[in-house]
């Protein structure tokens, strides 16, 4: 094995082939689903991100959807989205001679992620104190269910459990139905792993400051807790439980989702500051078009209250408008709206959104190329314009070599027998 000094200059000169923010820190990234989205904007702000995963793959390249619906661990749709830009190694850190070599791996990083149950990287001699000793600017981010302390500091979570215990299940869904999900993914995850980024950088903040790293303690369940805070904070006001919204089953009064010729609008009859500008914008544009009946004509929309208009009233207007927007296309209502100045405006569909001319002037797609599977796939790029996508998700150990022999120095050989022994 090389020496260390050769290692870290190493490393510390990457920042010279890098661009981007944060480059040339380097990221240590060993979550599951739970922090994956951690480590991906580490790398789309720049950093060398490097995916440690466990001889053999992380279990969640299992995660579908998967390419072609053909379930592969090489073909997770999932594992694609929430890993690029980063490199990816294999590593079995539970052997000693595969904790020697994330030691050394942390000498020469800036970040170190992961999601393990509480203790479990004190249990392996790798926890933040050991850490330190060996790199003291070394941050070392650590995303867990219920957070490090607490009576459920070792309880097991899922998504739909930390969605639920923080407040958002009870919020979701029509009042008189049991509350309903959010979706198939994991939302809580997704926060968690978001936060997680923020507080990975204001720690580098502070070590700019000090010279030290630190610990960063994330609970997927308080992220979820915070966002639910807008709920909460009116019980001293109002002395009231927020409840599910009576109105989200779709009355005549409240309707909100319109049919068009190509798809759905979303568009309101509301009684807030701005609707009598926009009500009247629609009722010009309609009678342009000739299908404005005398009530929407003469209707006073400066008066209009949806909790003392007749439900007469109301169809009266609804009739007429849901026509008028059965007639046209979302393009065509869309252009519509913005040349009347109507608050409508078309619901995209995945299809709509791939051929949007906004996101295609901006360069948002970004075409990856996947040799494994003999084709490109168009990607999102970076979540700002001062970074770039470039590098897809890894392959189970696809930079082994590249990292372990031509950044740490080990000989071939070397190489050869830690994958033999199932630690590489």
């Amino acid at each position: 094995m090389g020496s260390e000094y050769d290692y870290l200059s190493k490393v510390g000169n990457m920042g010279s082939e890098l661009q981007g923010m944060l480059s040339p820190y380097r990221v240590l990234d060993l979550t599951d689903e739970k922090g994956l989205l951690c480590g991906k904007i580490l790398g789309d702000l720049g950093a060398d991100v490097i995916k440690v995963e466990r001889p053999g793959g992380d279990p969640a390249r299992n995660i579908g959807p998967f390419y072609h619906d053909e379930p592969d661990p090489q073909k997770s749709l999932f594992w694609f989205a929430y890993n690029t830009n980063k490199r990816g190694i294999t590593l079995n850190i539970e052997k000693p001679e595969g904790q020697d070599i994330f030691k050394m791996l942390v000498k020469g990083s800036d970040f170190v992620i992961e999601s393990f149950s509480p203790g479990y990287m004190d249990e392996l001699g790798l926890g933040y104190t050991e850490l330190e000793k060996l790199n003291p600017g070394i941050i070392l981010v650590a995303i867990t269910p219920f957070g490090r302390s607490g009576p459920y500091r070792d309880y097991k979570t899922s998504d739909a459990i930390s969605w639920a215990m923080g407040g958002q299940t009870y919020l979701w869904g029509d009042i008189d139905r049991p509350p309903v999900g959010i979706s198939h993914h994991g939302h809580a995850y997704l926060l968690a792993g978001s936060q997680a980024a923020v507080g990975a950088l204001m720690a580098l903040y502070w070590r700019g400051t000090t010279g030290r790293g630190q610990r960063v303690d994330i609970s997927i369940h308080e992220t979820v807790s915070y966002i639910s805070l807008k709920n909460t904070i009116g019980w001293p006001m109002t002395q009231t439980i927020t409840q599910r919204d009576p109105t989200s089953r779709q009355t005549t009064n409240s309707k909100v989702t319109w049919p068009c010729k190509d798809g759905w609008v979303t568009f309101g009859f509301t009684g807030t500051a701005t609707a009598p500008r926009s009500l009247q914008g629609l009722v010009k544009w309609m009678e342009e078009e000739g299908v404005a009946n005398e009530l929407i004509k003469s209707f006073d929309w400066s008066s209009l209250n949806l909790q003392t208009i007749t439900e007469e009233v109301i169809s009266r207007l609804v009739e007429p408008t849901e026509e008028f927007f059965k007639s046209h296309t979302k393009l065509e209502i869309l252009r519509g709206a913005i040349k009347h100045r109507v608050l409508v405006y078309p619901m995209a569909t995945t299809k709509d959104i791939l051929e949007s001319e906004q996101l295609s002037a901006r360069n948002f797609w970004v075409n990856l190329d996947h040799p494994a599977l003999g084709e490109s796939i168009a990607y999102p790029g970076a979540f700002l314009r001062s970074s770039t996508l470039s590098q897809r998700a890894p392959l189970a150990g696809e930079h082994n070599r590249d990292i372990y022999q031509g950044e740490m120095g080990l000989s071939s050989e070397r190489l050869d027998s830690l994958i033999q022994a199932n630690v590489i």
